[in-house]
């Protein structure tokens, strides 16, 4: 796949990059190489290989999945204005 420079002007506007003429050229010989890099990344056989979480061999770190408050309601609401049993009060808005 080949860049051409109008393809590097509408990737410059829609990453909102303010790219000179002179500056087209150098960005549209860049995004071709990187290009040319990820095409050869597909030929690569990752045919059995497993995902890893990390370059060097870990078990990912879990935690248990329970369901709690958090311990936190009196820090969450210290700061309301008002307040009634860990819940914050709000004036009323429909009738």
């Amino acid at each position: 796949m080949s860049v051409d420079t109008n393809t590097v002007r509408r990737v410059a506007r829609l990453a909102r990059i303010a790219v000179s003429d002179a500056e087209v050229e150098a960005m549209q010989g860049e995004l071709n190489a990187i290009l040319g890099f990820v095409e050869q990344l597909s030929e690569v056989d990752v045919d059995g290989v497993e995902p890893m979480t990390s370059v060097t061999p870990m078990e990912m770190k879990k935690r248990r999945d329970i369901v709690n408050d958090g311990g936190k309601a009196d820090d969450i609401v210290a700061n309301a204005p008002v307040q009634d049993e860990h819940f914050f009060v709000v004036p009323k808005v429909v009738e």
